[in-house]
């Protein structure tokens, strides 16, 4: 028997169809793929797996999606948060009759906001969903607070395409043993919360204070890329597709997030997999998986310009021997999840 899955979801990345695709190939799964539209800041140009079927949500009305959902008849529901009412009156439709999971990867901050939530959870998401997958342990602490029983949460709504990564880390290493590369890599959007302003200020003032060869090399776009910081030693690249990353895990050696907030950031578990020492805020959700302190990296206050300074000190005080000790650290937790076993969460909860 070969079983249904749709997916209810907003803006979709690479490392998700990953994830569908070890659903079709392992499990043998048929996926219908509900998406929002590609967001401008950030224009991917997807693969779509074989055995996965992708719906436009702008070309539905809410009773059109409920009509497509019906005659699909899923085996499992699946959708990401709460917050898109179409979809929500897709998952009523269904009322409890499969499983119908919700995606969570906002941490619990006890705000005003998620307390309301938390309040009015018995009357709304509790009469809607069965389960709840989240990010990690900080977002574990809201599905329990939102009130679903501890065996009906599953970790992992993120993973990687770790293989992928795996793939570059093992390609790269030959050359990293023989010379370690003094470049500090940035992936993300040019936007103020991501804290790329505390970055660059942090890497030129260190630069002027302690002068050495390390490089930072900054790949993403945004609002700031207007007026990003130049210095010799920063370079900046502009969006860049998944397939080219490998092309820069060659060249670059650490891995930097200054997130005023994240809350999770599968570019932690990418840059894992590819074998990278850490530097994390600790406003990163990603980081309560991947980063061991002393271990594979280091964490940092966010908006701390001094204490961004200090790590990145320690990075540079480091010899290339442990430089590699650690990257393989990241590499042995970022096996902690993969598409395979985030396939596998989904699969146990169809066949129960």
């Amino acid at each position: 028997m070969n079983f249904k899955i749709l997916f209810l979801y907003s803006e979709i990345a690479d490392y998700f169809l990953s994830c569908l695709k070890a659903l079709v190939q392992e499990h043998r799964v048929e996926v219908h793929l509900v998406r929002w539209p590609v967001h401008k800041e950030a224009p991917f140009q997807f693969s779509i797996p074989d055995g996965v079927q992708v719906h436009e949500k702008q070309d539905y009305n809410r009773q059109q999606l409920i009509t497509l959902a019906r005659k699909f008849g899923p085996d499992l529901i699946f959708c990401t948060g709460w917050m898109d009412k179409d979809y929500l009156a897709v998952v009523r439709t269904f009322k409890k009759t499969v499983p119908v999971v919700v995606g969570i990867d906002n941490p619990w901050m006890g705000s005003m906001k998620q307390q309301v939530a938390r309040l009015l959870a018995p009357f709304t998401l509790q009469r809607l969903f069965t389960h709840a997958f989240v990010a990690g342990s900080p977002q574990e602490r809201y599905a329990l607070k939102l009130g679903f029983k501890t065996d009906h949460v599953l970790l992992g709504y993120y993973s990687a395409d770790v293989a992928r990564f795996q793939t570059a880390y093992h390609a790269a290493r030959p050359a990293k043993e023989k010379l370690f590369p003094k470049r500090i890599i940035y992936v993300g959007r040019y936007i103020p919360h991501k804290g790329i302003q505390d970055l660059w200020k942090a890497f030129i003032e260190l630069q002027k204070e302690q002068p050495n060869e390390w490089e930072l090399w900054c790949l993403g776009t945004g609002p700031l890329e207007e007026n990003a910081a130049q210095h010799p030693k920063l370079k900046h690249f502009g969006f860049v597709q998944p397939q080219q990353m490998l092309e820069f895990i060659s060249q670059t050696g650490v891995f930097v997030l200054p997130s005023h907030f994240e809350p999770w950031g599968v570019v932690v578990h990418e840059f894992a997999a590819a074998g990278y020492p850490l530097l994390c805020s600790d406003k990163i959700g990603a980081a309560t998986a991947f980063l061991q302190i002393l271990g594979n990296g280091y964490s940092f206050e966010a908006g701390d310009v001094g204490g961004l300074k200090e790590v990145l000190r320690k990075v540079y005080s480091l010899s290339d021997h442990e430089l590699l000790h650690m990257g393989d650290k990241s590499v042995e937790l970022a096996l902690h999840n993969t598409p395979s076993i985030w396939a596998a969460k989904l699969m146990g909860l169809v066949q129960e």
